[in-house]
């Protein structure tokens, strides 16, 4: 049986699904089917290509959600490879050790086609991987559902992920977690406001100088969502940065330690020394 102490986590994004239904959040209910077409005819027409753009989907965000669970094990993305809206996608999933499973045409558009293959693979391997604790679907359909339950039944913690407005309530419910993906940390809204725009670019900047420090805050950020306001023990955020970027090394920037490297960014974090335990959170304006 799995090891709930030694959280190991197996992700399954049905990633048509939440392409397209990030693209209907975007620009409005059914947009994707009545741009399909115009989207497959030319999708370097400049108008196709800035909405395509303002629809983009935020794979880091979903991956570093995953990881806040436990130590990916797997991570496999289901669509049709060869299609430029998927193909744009290739290099940033490949960069983060996603498996790319091809789905060809005539299954990708079909009814389930994604949807029975994904289910298929995962079954399997929860019996081939008896240690995986938590299992994390990318997916809005009312056809994981079934999914969802055996996997329950099979002990393991499942967690959903899927648009807002575009995921069946049932499947939210048959999850033991479920958050919409427009909640998730460092994904921006549809329509930002001003003020979002302004702290995105800000965010920008600082990832471009120093992107340890925006490790930090993504790291506090979903340990923040799970228990807002409170402090989290130093050694249990460190073992999340480095499951974000396992090439993360306080030493190598510098630092003596970890708890020297998290003091040397205050506009980020807070630290409580008072016990023989370091503990740490979000300062309060980012909360």
């Amino acid at each position: 049986m799995p090891d709930p102490t030694m959280p190991r986590v197996a992700v399954y994004l049905d990633f048509d699904n939440i392409v397209m239904s990030w693209y209907d959040r975007v620009h409005g209910r059914n947009a994707y089917s009545r741009d399909r077409q115009r989207i497959a005819e030319n999708v370097k027409d400049p108008e196709v290509a800035d909405k395509l753009a303002r629809a983009t989907v935020d794979v880091g965000a979903i991956i570093d959600y995953a990881a806040s669970f436990g130590t990916l094990v797997l991570t496999r993305a289901y669509a049709d490879w060869s299609s430029p809206v998927n193909a744009e996608y290739r290099t940033q999933l490949v960069a983060r050790a996603v498996d790319l499973v091809q789905l060809f045409p005539a299954a990708a558009y079909a009814k389930n086609g994604a949807d029975i293959r994904l289910a298929v693979d995962t079954v399997e391997d929860l019996f081939r991987l008896p240690d995986l604790t938590h299992v994390v679907i990318v997916a809005g359909d009312s056809d994981y559902v079934p999914l969802a339950q055996r996997s329950k039944r099979l002990g393991r913690f499942v967690v959903g992920v899927g648009v807002a407005g575009s995921t069946a309530k049932s499947l939210a419910a048959a999850c033991d977690r479920f958050d919409a993906y427009d909640t998730l940390p460092g994904v921006s809204s549809p329509e930002p406001t001003k003020k979002e725009e302004s702290a995105s670019r800000a965010r920008a900047r600082k990832r471009s100088v120093d992107p340890a420090a925006d490790l930090l805050e993504r790291a506090l950020r979903l340990e923040n969502d799970k228990d807002p306001s409170q402090w989290q023990h130093a050694s249990a955020v460190k073992s999340l940065i480095t499951r974000l970027d396992s090439s993360f090394s306080e030493k190598a920037l510098g630092h003596r330690s970890f708890t020297e490297f998290v003091a040397a960014h205050p506009d980020i974090a807070e630290i409580d020394e008072t016990d023989n335990i370091v503990r740490i959170r979000l300062v309060a304006d980012k909360q």
